[in-house]
């Protein structure tokens, strides 16, 4: 049976947010002890929280956040970075750094057997966002579906982004091999394993009746918003949020857990801890494709910034160069301290990345080089970015302030865009940059282009 439960929400602000291995790169969430450890939680099964198209483990960080303010416990979770996160054109044919839909398969049945392994549990519960969701159900549907007790599928155009005659190769093909396989049949869920999936009322880039989302303005894609939902899940529409936030929002938190749990949490707030530990991977983009591949030979440096100015308060705090793992860390900060993250990776542009106080500790915190600057930097003195991981900017749903202006360069109605440029004369140079969405609020500094050097002020929210 189909069910399908509307919920009501008008945008990414509602609700009051706390400011402040293996071939696919696994990582426990196991660095201190959980926020309100009790016997209930223990009963949860293991999760394993896996992420979507050209992104990493780093995106579900304010999940494994939340999860253990309820005292899940973090060796009972898991986030996979794939090594190459980003779908081939044609799933058959090989692409330099790039994967098949066998491949994202095989990293997954890794994880899941890590997993296991570590917990001692029977079965494991998956989450997925957008691509990662299709490596879950191939596996569940293809041999694994008894080592899955759950699902929870957030924004994953489970029917394609389009459904067209051409390009029947990629993944994203409604009408193609692959989805046609995973859609065949009455129900469109596998047995023995309980199934959620989570989706947008509109807003998600990927659930469009239109094809200018994906370069075809004009063309029916032959999909809907109820592109995410399956015959024999249980549906449920979380309002107004875009294709990420169906994933990493609190809205989408308390259904994550209450499926997996059988309870409500007993909070949405992240309960901050008092000593916190940070590490993570460098990984590159080589031939300007982003992989999760790690970097050697890369220098993290952090330091304690101003929350009003940007300024450095002191020296570095920590600093670390990464051996032939990538990994980085790890560095002790404070629950209250704004950061600015330093990254000199060979061949990269110099990226110093301006972060919200870490409330909990964090062995995902992985870093990637920013854009090289380009012609369309022609001129600046200083080019600084804002972006969003765990969502896009949607205007006019949203509060979207870049020193003070609303960014030109994103675009109004169903939210497309994760990032906003700013580009400064030579003589400004230097000066705080303040970056506002909603209730989070980072201050940058401009550095000089000319250095090869970009400032990132990055949401975590």
């Amino acid at each position: 049976m189909d069910l399908t439960r509307r919920t009501m929400l008008r945008g990414a602000g509602a609700l009051p947010l706390l400011a402040g291995g293996l071939a696919g790169n696994l990582s426990f969430s196991a660095l201190a002890q959980p926020a309100a450890a009790s016997s209930a939680a223990n009963e949860i099964p293991p999760v394993l929280f896996v992420h979507g198209n050209g992104d990493h483990a780093a995106l579900w960080i304010t999940t494994l956040w939340r999860m253990e303010s309820n005292g899940v416990p973090r060796e009972g979770m898991m986030a996979i970075s794939f090594t190459d996160p980003l779908a081939r054109t044609d799933d058959k044919v090989e692409q330099a750094n790039r994967s098949s839909t066998e491949d994202q398969r095989r990293e997954l049945g890794e994880a899941i057997k890590e997993l296991k392994r570590r917990s001692g549990a029977p079965r494991v519960a998956l989450v997925g966002n957008s691509r990662g969701g299709y490596a879950i159900r191939n596996i569940v549907k293809n041999g694994g579906g008894a080592d899955v007790s759950h699902v929870v599928l957030c924004g994953v155009p489970n029917h394609g982004v389009y459904q067209w005659e051409e390009g029947l190769g990629g993944e994203f093909n409604g009408r193609g091999p692959f989805l046609r396989g995973l859609n065949e049949g009455e129900s469109e869920v596998t047995a023995g394993t309980a199934f959620l999936t989570l989706r947008s009322d509109g807003m998600d880039k990927y659930a469009q009746a239109d094809g200018r989302f994906v370069g075809k303005p004009g063309v029916p894609t032959g999909i809907a918003s109820d592109g995410p939902a399956l015959k024999g899940a249980t549906n449920l529409v979380l309002g107004a949020l875009d294709h990420r936030e169906v994933a990493f929002h609190p809205r989408a938190f308390r259904e994550i857990y209450k499926f997996i749990a059988g309870r409500e949490p007993s909070r949405i707030a992240i309960v901050p801890e008092t000593e916190i530990r940070l590490s993570g991977l460098v990984t590159g983009s080589p031939g300007g494709v982003v992989t999760n591949r790690p970097v050697s030979g890369a220098t993290v440096e952090i330091y304690r910034v101003s929350a009003e100015t940007g300024e450095r308060t002191g020296g570095p705090i920590h600093s670390s160069q990464t051996g032939a793992d990538g990994r980085w860390g790890p560095a002790q900060v404070e629950p209250t301290w704004y950061l600015e993250i330093v990254l000199t990776s060979p061949g990269s542009t110099t990226t110093h990345i301006y972060r919200s106080p870490f409330p909990r500790s964090s062995d995902i915190v992985h870093l990637r080089a920013a854009r090289p600057i380009g012609s369309a930097d022609a001129g600046a003195g200083a080019v600084v970015l804002m972006t969003r991981p765990r969502g896009y900017f949607g205007m006019p749903r949203d509060v979207v302030l870049i020193d003070g202006k609303e960014p030109k360069d994103v675009k109004p109605g169903v939210p497309t865009d994760s990032t906003a440029t700013l580009r400064l004369a030579a003589e400004e140079v230097g000066r705080p940059v303040v970056a506002m969405f909603n209730t989070e609020r980072i201050v940058a500094r401009a550095w000089p282009a000319s250095e090869n050097r970009i400032a990132v002020a990055e949401l975590t929210y």
